[in-house]
Parts: structure tokens; C-alpha cells; sequence
């Protein structure tokens, strides 16, 4: 699988509440090739450059500046690391600590200077995951195959996973006269499928559990419909891939699942839009940043969609919900939609990271609100 370290919400928040006088988010593009790898430790040093030359023009002290360089150029000569990638990387340092995060999506290249941490584009990584798995699953195999945006599908090794349908049951029993009749002709075979079905189920749930990364089921019926009856797979998507999995390459499965999850998130997306146009009559739905601000101050927010692009320096007041705008960004003046998706999370809304072109009105946030204010 691409070696990923998604953050849980419970390390959003965690991260959300670093206050520091140098707070530097690092934001770069990776490969989960590993022979090219060194291209991305450059381009962390040269982002890591840029990120110093900021604060030197803050007048940061020498000593923290110092402790920052090295954190960082530790980790670009850390090869142990680099040989495992996913399609970005998020650096997140303080003169004190330092955090990575392995992301599936293809993030631009770019250094955040602040008292606290640029968020943001991790908010985009727990949105949509943009990657996906394929359970291609029929009686002569099963196999969990993964998708990214980029790259080729890369099979995924699940202990415990059983090997085929007649490894799994004791097919003798169908034919065995001394066994009870519910194990015997066509409704022999529907239990022994079922049982079958379960196994892969517990099997790919262990490997999953904690994750929300969709999962695309390839098979034909029978086994299609009863894995889908006994499946607890929250992630497993109701799209089917048709056909037989025997058949189909891992290549092939991969470009029938793109467009198919490319359609699961627009689907999610339109359900957000339809909801919060069907609040604004009774003023449950808001666009403008000042009354997305105050909504997230009340913890009224139930969910918020951030233009992932917009970079809106200012200064965000948690307790009363006032934004105060400035034109140039400083390590004081941070990114209001930042400060603001980060606070609301910590009151449990719903953050959806999205382009612009995703949010009514052609703003930079949106917000569903639990009650009217």
C-alpha cells in the first residue's frame, strides 16, 4: 500500500492548538518510487531555505532558527524514510518538535511561516483520501488491490485473507449424503459461499479498521450480493465493479475504479450543496466569511466547506468570532479560513477541504449550521 500517515481528527486537533513563535509548515510534492526520492529531500531543503529566509525577516533568534535547520535537514538525510512515500509529504516544525504526514493526494509545493500551524491542506487529505481500494473477490480467488490518482494498482497483502472458495470450505460436504441437508445442493453452497464471504470480510476489516478509505467491491453474483449481506465494511461502496475479477488485471481495475470514485465525491459534494441551499430560507446556511467566523465562535457549525486554494491573511478571535483582514501575511496575521476550519473541528462540524469552484456563491467558505442564528 502507499506508506500513509493520514491524521485522525483527534491529531488535527491536537496540531490545531501548537502556539509557538515560529510555527513552519512545509508542504511538498513525493513519489512512491523510491529510486526518486532525492528530488524530493532538494526540494525540501529549498523549501526549507525559503521558510528560514522568512524568519530571519521576522528577526527570529538565531537559536530557533538553527533548531528548525537542523530538525529538517535530519530528516532529508534520513534515507530510511524516503525509501517509503506516498504522492505528498507535510512537514510541521517548531524549534521544539517536529511532525510528518505521508498523503495519498498531490498537494502544491509551499512554506507557511506562524505562530501556528498551516492546516489546511491536511483538512484536504481526511476529505477525500483520493485513494481507493478494489476487493476483486470471486471463487477461485480474492485479492485487495489499491488505487491511487497516480501510479500503478498495487495488490495489498491482507493476513489471514483466505486463498480461493475451496480452500476456505470443505466442498465435500455438498455431495456427502451424511451431512444435514442445508449443507448439501444449491443451499449447501449459498451457506458455504456466506461463510466464505465472512472470512474475507473479518480479514480485510482487520487491515482497515481505524480508516476510512473507500473500498469498490468487483464480483459477480452470487458472491456479490451475499458479500454485500454480511459485509461491516462502513467504507465498502455501493458502486459495483461488474464482471469477473478473474479476468481483469489490476491495470484495469484501477482505470474502472478512477472515474468511479472521481463520482463518489462529487456525489457527496452535491448532497452538502443541496442541504445548504435547503437551509438558507430559514438562515441555517451562511457564505459570507464574517458569519462562517462567528457561527464557528458559537460552535454552530454542523458542516463547513473551505476554499483549499484561498490564502486569507488575518487574525481569527475564537472566543467572539471576529476576523480582522490584512493584505500581506505574517507569522502574525495567519490564515483566517485555517484558523477557522481548524476551530471548527475542535466543536466537531464537519470540515470539507474543496476548490472554490465547489462553494455557493463563489466564496471562500460556507457553512451549514446546527440552529439559526
Amino acid at each position: 500500500m502507499l506508506h500513509l500517515d493520514i491524521p485522525t481528527l483527534a491529531q488535527l486537533d491536537v496540531l490545531s492548538q501548537v502556539r509557538a513563535d515560529a510555527c513552519v509548515s512545509i508542504y511538498l510534492s513525493t513519489t512512491p518510487l523510491s529510486q526518486r526520492a532525492d528530488a524530493s529531500r532538494i526540494e525540501l531543503g529549498n523549501l526549507l531555505k525559503e521558510a528560514l529566509l522568512q524568519l530571519e525577516a521576522e528577526n527570529f533568534p538565531r537559536s530557533g532558527r538553527m533548531a528548525i535547520k537542523e530538525s529538517v535537514e535530519d530528516l532529508t538525510e534520513d534515507y530510511d524514510f524516503w525509501r517509503f512515500q506516498a504522492n505528498s509529504l507535510a512537514v510541521l516544525v517548531t524549534p521544539e518538535q517536529i511532525r510528518t504526514f505521508r498523503l495519498a493526494n498531490a498537494l502544491r509545493p509551499h512554506v507557511v511561516v506562524s505562530r501556528r500551524f498551516h492546516l489546511k491542506p491536511l483538512l484536504r487529505a481526511i476529505t477525500f483520501p483520493h485513494v481507493a481500494l478494489v476487493l476483486a473477490l470471486s471463487e477461485n480467488s480474492v485479492r485487495l488491490i489499491e488505487v491511487s490518482a497516480e501510479g500503478h494498482p498495487v495488490e495489498v497483502e491482507v493476513p489471514d485473507l483466505p486463498k480461493d472458495f475451496a480452500s476456505t470450505v470443505d466442498l465435500e460436504a455438498l455431495n456427502d449424503p451424511s451431512q444435514a441437508g442445508r449443507l448439501r445442493g444449491l443451499e449447501g453452497k449459498k451457506t458455504l459461499l456466506t461463510k466464505y464471504a465472512r472470512k474475507v470480510d473479518t480479514a480485510v476489516r482487520a487491515l482497515l479498521a481505524g480508516t476510512n478509505i473507500p473500498v469498490f467491491l468487483a464480483s459477480a453474483d452470487p458472491l456479490s450480493s451475499i458479500f454485500r449481506s454480511v459485509s461491516g465494511l462502513t467504507s465498502l461502496v455501493a458502486d459495483p465493479i461488474a464482471g469477473n475479477s478473474d479476468r481483469t488485471s489490476d491495470i484495469d481495475l484501477g482505470a474502472a475504479v478512477r472515474p468511479l470514485l472521481d463520482r463518489l465525491y462529487e456525489r457527496q459534494l452535491e448532497a452538502i450543496r443541496a442541504r445548504l441551499e435547503t437551509f438558507r430560507p430559514a438562515r441555517r446556511a451562511v457564505t459570507d466569511l464574517s458569519d462562517v467566523a462567528r457561527a464557528a465562535a458559537m460552535g454552530a457549525i454542523d458542516v463547513l466547506l473551505v476554499d483549499i486554494d484561498a490564502a486569507v491573511p488575518g487574525t481569527f478571535d475564537q472566543a467572539t468570532g471576529q476576523i480582522m483582514l490584512t493584505d500581506v501575511p505574517s507569522k502574525d496575521h495567519y490564515g483566517v479560513i485555517d484558523a477557522i476550519a481548524t476551530h471548527a473541528l475542535a466543536t466537531g462540524s464537519r470540515v470539507m477541504a474543496v476548490r472554490q469552484a465547489d462553494i455557493p456563491d463563489g466564496q471562500h467558505a460556507a457553512a451549514i449550521l446546527r440552529y439559526a442564528l
